[in-house]
């Protein structure tokens, strides 16, 4: 594992290969229900967090995805409940890129402050040219050379 130079919050790491990016999230009140449990739907936004880490550090955030002519919609999303998150609480949650040839995938991981698991997920993101609209079935040159990079630091 090694960790890498930063930009923005959160933190970055390459471990076995991959790109980590970890993003420490304290829950607010609004994200929880009633009963102080954080609501399901609000998994992904925790995800986009330290997917942002990642795509913020390879210069290549959501801005950036629309100057380089591509959108990147989520195609594929899946999360699973492991245990409860509660309003207040601090979760560290950590995106691993694991896929980037032909699409994004991220895998992702939310722990509690004491390591306990409490969710996992990943998402899959093609690329669609803003122009045309069309889905590419390649990751833009671009965004590959800056990952390879990345890598080698």
């Amino acid at each position: 594992m090694s960790k890498l130079p930063l930009l923005g919050p959160g933190q970055l790491e390459t471990v076995d290969g991959a790109i980590v990016g970890i993003s420490t999230i304290r829950v607010p009140f609004h994200d929880a229900d009633p009963a102080g449990v954080v609501w399901h739907g609000n998994y992904f936004k925790y995800f986009d967090a330290a997917r942002c880490v990642i795509l913020d550090n390879l210069q290549y955030g959501y801005m950036e995805m629309a100057e380089s002519g591509h959108l990147w919609p989520v195609v594929d999303a899946r999360v699973k409940y492991i245990g409860a998150i509660y309003y207040d609480e601090t979760v560290i949650v950590r995106a691993r890129l694991v896929e980037w040839e032909y699409r994004l995938k991220f895998d992702f991981e939310i722990t509690g402050e004491d390591g306990a698991r409490r969710t996992t997920g990943h998402t899959v993101h093609v690329a669609v040219d803003t122009a045309t609209r069309e889905m590419n079935f390649s990751v833009p040159k671009l965004l590959s050379e800056r990952i390879q990079c990345l890598l080698q630091t």
